[in-house]
C-alpha cells in the first residue's frame, strides 16, 4: 500500500499545529567523580546545545518530510522564549506565531548528560491554563491563519494553551472552513476533545482515559470503542509501543499495525513524528488507512534514532526499498548524521563497531567473503559506498554499472551489512573521522600502509584487520568476460 506512496505531494501541505510549545535544553559532559558534598555524579560540562520541542517538535517534523507548518503557540516574556524564537527562525519551513504570556515562564526542560547517559533532568513550567486574554488572542491567531492551511493539529502537552474554551473554539472554526482537525491528547477526560476528527493517544493515554486496560488488539479494541461513543469522536489511533497501532473508525472493522521490527534507541518524540506523518498524509489527500501505515513507518524509524530525532525523505525513501526487497523495515541506508547517530548507540551498548569500504560494484564471491568476514571481527559492520560521481572518477566514465541505489540496496540485503553509507569523496576519510570505528577491515592486497584511515584508527586505539580475499574475482574481469561473449 505504501509501495507508490509519493512524498513529493508533502511539498503542497501546510498544515497549523496549535498546542504547547517548549525549548528542549542539553548540557553535555562527561562524569569522572563523585562529589565530596553529596552522593552525586560531578558532570563536568563541555557545551550545551538547545531546539525547539513539544508541538514545535511536530511543526519540525513536518518541515523536515517536505511540508510547511504554521506552529501557534505561547512563550514566556523571557530569555528562554527568545531562544525558542531564534531556534524557530533557523527551522525552515516553519512560520511560527508565538504568543507571550507574561503569566507564564517559558515551558523548559533542561537535561544534563554524561556520553548518552542523562543524569538529570530540570523542568521550568507552569501548567496552569492560559487566562481568557490569552485565550482570545489564540483563536485570533487561528482564524487568521486557517484559510491558507489544509489541516489542523493539536499538539497537547498539559501545559496550558490547549485550554476547553480553545479546543472547542478551533473545532468549531475548522469544521465551518472545511478544515480536518487531528489532536494527540494528553488529558485523563477525551471529552474535552470533542469536535476533533481524530485522536492519537498512546495506549497509556487511552487507558487512562477509558479506564479500560489496553495491553493487546482485544483490550485495544475495547478501549477505542468505548472511547469514541464517549467523546463521539469518529477515528481513533492507538500507538501501542512495540506492539504497533491499532486504527479504528467509526462503521469500519478495526485495523491492527504491527510495528516495523527494529532496534529501538529512543522513543522521544516518537508521538510527534507519528502525527506530523500522518497528518501530512491526510492533508495531501491519502485515506486515513494509508496515513496510518504511513505514520507507523515514521514511528518506526524515529525510535531507531537518537534523541529527539526527525524523519527526513531519504529516511522514508530506504525503509520502503528495504520493504520492496522483503528486509527489515529497519532502513540499512543512512545518511552521515543518522550513521553517526546509530554509531555512537552501538557503541554505548558495548558493541564493536567495524567499517570497510570501496565500490561494490557487481557485488561478486570476493566481495561477499570480504565482508562476511569483516562482520565475523565485529558486532556491527558499516559499509561506506562511493557515490556514482566517485566512482567515475577512480574508474572511468564507463563506470560503474549499477548505480548508487541500486548498488546500496543490495548490499543492504546482505545480512553480514548492518549499514550502508553513501560518500562522494574519493576516500572514506571524512566518514572515517566521523564514525570513528573500533575496527577497520581492507583485503589483504593492502599493506596497512596502504589502508586509507588506518592511521586515523590507530591514533585513537581502533584495530585494522586485513582478511584474504577469494582469487580470480573482480567487477572488470567480469565486465571483460561479459565483453568477449557479446
Amino acid at each position: 500500500m505504501l509501495d507508490r506512496f509519493d512524498l513529493t505531494r508533502f511539498q503542497q501541505a501546510r498544515i497549523l499545529v496549535l498546542g504547547d510549545v517548549m525549548l528542549d535544553r542539553y548540557v553535555d559532559g562527561s562524569v569522572e567523580r563523585m562529589s565530596p558534598e553529596a552522593p552525586v555524579a560531578v558532570l563536568r560540562a563541555d557545551g550545551e546545545r538547545s531546539m525547539a520541542g513539544g508541538a514545535a517538535n511536530v511543526a519540525r517534523n513536518i518541515a523536515a518530510l517536505g511540508g510547511q507548518a504554521i506552529l501557534i503557540g505561547l512563550v514566556g516574556q523571557d530569555d528562554d522564549g527568545a531562544a525558542l524564537t531564534r531556534a524557530l527562525r533557523g527551522d525552515g519551513g516553519i512560520e511560527a506565531h508565538l504568543i507571550t504570556d507574561a503569566a507564564r515562564p517559558t515551558t523548559t526542560k533542561t537535561r544534563f548528560v554524561a556520553g548518552r547517559q542523562q543524569l538529570l533532568r530540570v523542568d521550568h513550567e507552569r501548567s496552569t491554563p492560559a487566562n481568557r486574554a490569552v485565550e482570545q488572542e489564540l483563536l485570533a491567531a487561528v482564524q487568521s491563519v486557517l484559510g491558507r492551511v489544509n489541516l489542523v493539529i493539536l499538539s497537547d502537552y498539559a501545559k496550558g494553551a490547549l485550554t476547553d474554551r480553545v479546543i472547542a473554539g478551533v473545532a468549531a472554526a475548522a469544521k465551518a472552513a472545511g478544515k480536518i482537525v487531528i489532536a494527540d491528547p494528553k488529558s485523563r477526560d477525551f471529552r474535552r476533545y470533542r469536535g476533533v476528527d481524530l485522536l492519537t493517544p498512546n495506549r497509556h493515554e487511552a487507558a487512562v482515559a477509558a479506564g479500560i486496560p489496553c495491553g493487546n488488539e482485544a483490550e485495544a479494541v475495547m478501549t477505542g470503542a468505548h472511547l469514541m461513543e464517549q467523546t463521539g469522536i469518529a477515528s481513533l489511533l492507538i500507538t501501542r509501543g512495540e506492539q504497533g497501532m491499532t486504527l479504528m473508525r467509526k462503521g469500519r472493522p478495526p485495523l491492527h499495525l504491527a510495528a516495523d521490527a527494529r532496534e529501538v534507541f529512543d522513543v522521544s518524540g516518537a508521538g510527534d513524528t507519528v502525527i506530523a506523518s500522518l497528518g501530512l498524509a491526510l492533508a495531501t489527500g491519502f485515506e486515513m488507512e494509508t496515513a496510518a501505515r504511513f505514520a507507523n513507518l515514521c514511528g518506526g524509524i524515529v525510535v531507531g534514532k537518537a534523541g529527539t530525532a526527525l524523519v527526513h525523505p531519504a529516511d522514508v525513501t530506504g525503509a520502503l526499498h528495504a520493504r520492496a526487497l522483503g528486509l527489515s523495515s529497519d532502513a540499512k541506508i543512512m545518511d552521515l548524521g543518522q550513521a553517526v547517530a546509530q554509531a555512537e548507540h552501538w557503541r554505548a551498548s558495548g558493541l564493536k563497531v567495524g567499517f570497510t569500504n570501496g565500490c561494490f560494484d557487481l557485488i561478486h564471491p570476493g566481495h561477499v567473503t570480504l565482508l562476511a568476514k569483516a562482520r565475523a571481527a565485529c558486532d556491527r559492520l558499516i559499509v561506506g559506498l562511493n557515490s556514482d560521481a566517485s566512482v567515475r572518477r577512480l574508474k572511468g566514465a564507463e563506470r560503474p554499472i549499477q548505480d548508487e541505489e541500486m548498488r546500496a540496496t543490495v548490499l543492504a540485503a546482505l545480512a553480514s551489512v548492518d549499514m550502508v553509507v553513501i560518500f562522494e569523496e574519493d576516500t572514506p576519510v571524512k566518514l572515517i573521522e566521523a564514525l570513528r570505528p573500533d575496527l577497520l577491515v581492507k583485503g589483504a592486497d593492502y599493506r596497512l600502509d596502504q589502508v586509507v584511515g588506518a592511521d586515523i584508527v590507530q591514533g585513537y586505539g581502533g584495530q585494522v584487520l586485513l582478511v584474504d580475499l577469494v582469487a580470480g574475482h573482480s567487477t572488470t574481469a567480469t565486465i571483460k568476460r561479459l565483453g568477449r561473449n557479446q
